[in-house]
């Protein structure tokens, strides 16, 4: 049977002390709201209707690629969000689960269970359940004599008795669509918020004789509602803790895992190893062998088989096999090194292509180049690539040596062997095979040191 999902994501979070609204709040990466849309997707639902309020402006550009959208104009509560999407699903009449946009740990796994369960036992409803040992704030899970779920109470409507109860609402539940929206027009908003409350639906549908179920969460972080900062850290430790055990379990090496933060489209190849405080987010991919940190923050950059990357910031940037990087490198977007090149220390790259078994020791910068093979860039040595409006491009051909604190003021051509002085400044096009230097005739003037210090003495 189909399946489809409505997220509820127009809340405003007030408690997050933010100009961002709470379901756009990222954790590794990725907005909270988009972890949820991820799961439900993975659980196999195409079909997603977001609901969106409190600046809607910012949260509609992070669902709109994977749900249809609309507007919960009058924030009056859960069954009020869930109602704005009635003309959205009006052909709908499978299995609809309502899933928290602030709920990023949500797995699909579970959401395939609650699925499973509706449908299997023609439930009008399965409602999503966890027990805590300190329920307050939470809806109560009220049952009847046989086990069955009665009703579920929110705490403020709640009796001492039952703000006793530890079995509490998570706030996932799996509907009969069409049950679901003909309960909806029975919901009132008699109770102490004011509000239209998602969950009278169940005492409602269990009165006109249909099942309502529970199904209980063996992980109750799965349910941890984000509201606050403190909150988001909470919930970063789970999803840390939960990626970087699954890369363990497929051969990663970590010998620090809770210094390793991983976002999660990382995709990270057998027998790599990951030291202390490694970032990798976005769409970065790592080849098996290679030893990453420690110290190093890698985004949407590739790094290949064998390659050691060591106190390095990488920003969409591609490292082939072998290649070395840091400590203290800096690769822009458009870096490459490419097979067994080496980006040392104090070494900043941009838009430039280093080639194989070239090499960029220290203290230097690299920038709008293209550099063939087997090149050595000697320390202090930069492409002056910018004229306060234009960038240029510098070509260097391989086996060229540049010797220290060289400038090469693109735009400039280095042909194949050639070999630069150091200290010089090339402005213009070198041959192949040739020496160019630009540095001026070194003076000696015989005694003039002791002649200085003499007058300094007598001062």
């Amino acid at each position: 049977m189909e399946a489809a999902a409505i997220i509820l994501a127009a809340g405003a979070g007030t408690r997050m002390k933010s100009k961002k609204p709470k379901v756009a709040h990222e954790i590794l990466g990725r907005p909270l709201v988009q972890w949820v849309t991820h799961a439900a997707h993975d659980a196999g639902i195409n079909r997603q209707v977001a609901v969106v309020g409190h600046m809607r402006e910012q949260v509609i550009p992070l669902v709109e690629d994977v749900a249809d959208v609309v507007v919960q104009e009058e924030q009056n509560g859960t069954a009020g969000a869930v109602l704005v999407c009635a003309d959205e699903l009006a052909d709908f009449n499978g299995s609809l689960v309502v899933l928290s946009g602030d709920c990023p740990l949500i797995t699909s796994q579970t959401i395939s269970e609650l699925i499973s369960l509706r449908e299997q036992q023609d439930a009008a409803c399965v409602v999503l359940t966890m027990v805590l040992d300190d329920p307050f704030g939470y809806g109560r899970i009220v049952r009847d004599m046989q086990g069955q779920v009665e009703r579920i109470v929110e705490q403020k409507d709640a009796t001492a008795e039952e703000a006793r109860i530890c079995e509490c609402n998570s706030g996932f539940y799996c509907f009969d669509a069409r049950a679901l929206f003909e309960a909806l027009a029975q919901v009132d908003n008699n109770n102490a918020q004011g509000e239209f409350y998602l969950t009278d639906v169940l005492e409602i549908c269990r009165n006109k004789g249909r099942k309502v179920l529970a199904l209980q969460t063996q992980d109750a972080n799965e349910c941890l509602g984000v509201n606050s900062r403190i909150q988001l850290a909470e919930a970063t430790a789970c999803l840390q803790e939960r990626i970087n055990r699954a890369h363990m379990q497929a051969g990663v090496s970590m010998v620090a895992p809770s210094l390793v933060w991983i976002g999660p489209d990382v995709v990270i190849d057998q027998d790599v190893e990951l030291l202390p405080n490694v970032t990798l987010m976005g769409n970065t991919r790592i080849g098996e062998d290679s030893v990453i940190g420690p110290d190093s923050r890698l985004t949407d950059t590739c790094v290949g088989r064998a390659c050691v990357i060591d106190e390095t910031v990488a920003v969409e940037a591609l490292i082939d096999d072998g290649a070395t990087c840091g400590p203290r490198a800096y690769l822009r977007p458009g870096a490459h090194l490419c097979e067994g090149a080496k980006a040392g220390t104090h070494v900043e790259i941009k838009k430039s292509t280093i080639g194989k078994g070239s090499k960029v020791p220290h203290l230097s910068y690299i920038g709008d180049t293209t550099m063939g093979e087997g090149v050595n860039i000697g320390a202090g040595s930069i492409t002056c690539n910018y004229d306060g409006k234009k960038k240029w491009k510098t070509e260097i051909g391989n086996d060229v040596f540049v010797g220290s604190d060289t400038m090469l003021v693109a735009p400039v051509k280095i042909g194949d062997g050639a070999i630069i002085g150091a200290g010089s400044c090339i402005t213009k096009d070198v041959s192949a095979d040739a020496l160019a230097l630009t540095r001026p005739e070194q003076r000696e003037i015989a005694g003039w040191a002791a002649k200085k210090r003499a007058q300094q003495a007598a001062q």
